[in-house]
């Protein structure tokens, strides 16, 4: 199918090796499913994790499944951790739930991707996912916060040894195609949106974007591409670490911690 092919030519292209071990972060959505699928099909040594959920799919494929309960890890569930930062950030710009909870479960995923020493940490971030994420932040006026994206983490040192470079296998496929794959397969996944995605910035760039064609989407990521080429020179290599957690960061205290300091 042409959506193999795809993700073929995008691992050549960020020269992903069968000897490293992958980590897949696994919601139960069909994104991070078919991309779990594809790279055990095309003979790459992976094993997944989940925050919170049984997922059925790592059964199905024989692959190692890691779960992190986050109650038992953080002390509280998601919901609990988004309504009392909700609460208590009262900065005048009201903080979205999927700002917190991606946040937080990125900073989850890199920590446990680097304790199980993963090289690289994939997900399921789709052509669609990815032109989204490029307008909103061309939209809200901080392309920057685009430099270190791509087919593989951007502008990060190799020998850092906090950071584990995420890969999106599935950077070039779009939406469409990812479902039709996954019916095809019969995977066991959701298809529904997260039901707390009600109020997200995303929700009005996605509908927007939905009325793209593939060829239009894939020429914003082809702007994409080359707004990178410029950004790379004035972009900092260098990875900060948090003061408080240790984790990489992008300024003197994580955005997880900034979250989390709940007054």
């Amino acid at each position: 199918m042409d959506i193999e092919r795809k993700v073929k030519q995008t691992l050549a292209k960020i020269k992903l090796s069968k000897k490293e071990k992958i980590l897949v972060a696994l919601s139960g959505g069909k994104d991070s499913s078919v991309c779990a699928y594809l790279l055990k099909k095309l003979g790459y040594k992976i094993e997944g994790i989940h925050i919170n959920l049984h997922m059925g799919l790592c059964k199905n494929l024989g692959i190692k499944l890691h779960l992190y309960d986050i109650k038992k890890e953080l002390g509280a569930s998601m919901c609990y951790l988004r309504t009392s930062i909700l609460s208590s950030h009262n900065t005048g710009k009201r903080l979205k739930n999927c700002a917190i909870c991606g946040v937080i479960k990125k900073w989850i995923l890199n920590k446990k991707a680097r304790e199980l020493k993963a090289s690289k940490l994939a997900t399921g971030h789709s052509l669609d996912d990815e032109a989204q994420t490029f307008l909103i932040n061309i939209f809200k006026g901080s392309p920057e916060l685009s430099a270190n994206a791509g087919p593989i983490s951007r502008n990060v040192k190799d020998n850092d040894k906090k950071f584990v470079p995420r890969i999106k296998p599935l950077f070039f496929v779009p939406e469409n195609e990812i479902r039709k794959f996954s019916k095809s397969k019969k995977l066991p996944v959701v298809y529904e949106k997260c039901p707390c995605a009600l109020d997200s910035y995303r929700i009005q760039v996605r509908e927007f974007v939905n009325t793209l064609s593939d060829r239009e989407k894939e020429n914003i990521m082809k702007n994409f591409e080359r707004f990178m080429e410029k950004m790379k020179k004035e972009t900092d290599a260098n990875v900060k670490y948090c003061k408080i957690c240790g984790e990489p960061a992008r300024n003197e205290i994580c955005k997880r911690c900034e979250l989390m300091r709940i007054k």
